[in-house]
């Protein structure tokens, strides 16, 4: 009877397990993402260049960097905006009776945005907004869950982006929370090889983030020598635009600035001298571009024609374009001077997500203001970020 009994519990057992089994579905499958929001106009824009990260003297390590010097030299070098992103630590969070409240905190020809650098114990991030925001209430919740910081910076309206993701202050807190991520920072372009692999694995998984530049500077030229500090060589070699982000924005404002950084339609390049890539995609190949980096579509199923284009200044001889697709590479293609423009073509898969983005190797344009910096960046030129396709609004 033991034995009768014990087989038949088995039995039971077996065919529960089976029964489960048999019911489960993966609710992760590859599927349809449905139908996608249109593509902006690919030419109702304007391309527009500044820098994300720079520090003032409300920033206790700076030094010679009054905001006038900052928009001085922003002017100088051609920049049309600017975003002043000191320590909030500095100022126990109260940016805005600091960098904001700054008398210099104003300009005519360049755009400054609204912004800090959120220092926090698990790393910094910097914030981006076309008009001032309570920074206090982010600066507040910093040791908080994430879930509750994502709820504060949802409220606020901001764009948050990590900063140097894989310095020591790398950025501790869930990337879910996340537009934009800095994937080359300062003009040592060789550190940042870790910062696009974060990005590549990030845009892997599905999270559609804008990598984008920022200079870090913290020091500016002193007025007479005896002001000078040990950090004043860096002026000659990190400085404002080093590296440029621009962004093709629907107008020249501040909102837009940051529309734009937010939606992808961005590139990053050495210097404000050096050539600006532009990456496009012809969908059916009619002749006619249907989209651009930024932009995300679902494939037809037939090839893709994809056109890599140098605009601006160029310096004569060889640039090496290298094609990533979805992490790795894809091929290696020359574009020059005379021709300022290469494409490829490939088919991305009718379902499930896939990438493409490039990089600009060759000849370091040279920066007048900053003439050091060209060693620093090596022969790193320029960056695009992703065309997409089959990416889910709603991940």
């Amino acid at each position: 009877m033991n034995v009768i009994y014990m087989g038949l519990i088995m039995a039971i057992c077996i065919s529960s397990v089976s029964l489960a089994q048999s019911t489960y579905t993966n609710p992760w499958a590859l599927k349809d993402v449905g139908t996608l929001p249109p593509v902006a106009s690919l030419t109702g824009g304007v391309w527009l260049k500044g820098d994300l990260h720079v520090h003032s003297r409300h920033s206790k390590e700076s030094s010679n960097h009054p905001i006038s010097k900052i928009i001085d030299f922003s002017k100088a070098a051609g920049i049309d905006y600017v975003c002043i992103t000191d320590h909030d630590n500095h100022v126990d969070g109260d940016v805005a009776h600091h960098t904001w409240a700054d008398p210099e905190f104003k300009s005519e020809s360049v755009l400054l945005l609204y912004g800090a650098e959120w220092t926090t114990t698990r790393g910094h991030g910097n914030v981006f907004s076309a008009k001032p925001y309570e920074h206090q209430r982010l600066y507040d919740v910093r040791d908080q869950r994430d879930v509750n910081v994502g709820a504060v910076k949802k409220e606020l309206g901001i764009h948050l982006s990590a900063n140097h993701p894989s310095g020591k202050d790398h950025f501790g807190y869930s990337y879910d929370m996340l537009e934009s991520i800095e994937v080359w920072n300062s003009a040592v372009w060789p550190k940042n090889a870790n910062a696009i692999m974060i990005w590549d694995d990030m845009l892997s998984s599905g999270r559609k983030l804008t990598g984008r530049g920022g200079s870090d500077v913290h020091h500016g030229a002193p007025d007479t020598p005896d002001k000078a500090t040990k950090n004043t060589v860096q002026v000659k070699a990190n400085n404002i635009g080093t590296p440029t982000t621009w962004v093709f924005a629907t107008a020249r404002t501040s909102q837009a600035v940051v529309d734009a950084l937010t939606n992808g339609r961005v590139s990053v390049s050495a210097n404000p001298y050096a050539p600006r890539v532009e990456f496009f995609a012809d969908l059916d190949q009619d002749g006619k571009m249907d989209m651009m980096m930024g932009d995300n579509m679902k494939p037809t199923g037939k090839p893709v024609k994809f056109r890599v284009q140098l605009s601006g200044n160029s310096v004569a001889g060889e640039y090496t374009v290298r094609v990533i697709k979805n992490g790795n590479p894809f091929d290696t293609l020359q574009v020059n001077a005379k021709t300022p423009y290469v494409e490829f073509t490939d088919t991305p898969a009718n379902l499930g997500r896939t990438y493409y983005r490039v990089m600009i190797e060759g000849t370091p344009t040279p920066y007048p203001q900053v003439p050091e910096s060209m060693a620093l960046s090596e022969n790193m030129i320029a960056l695009s970020n992703p065309i997409f396709f089959n990416f889910d609004p709603k991940f």
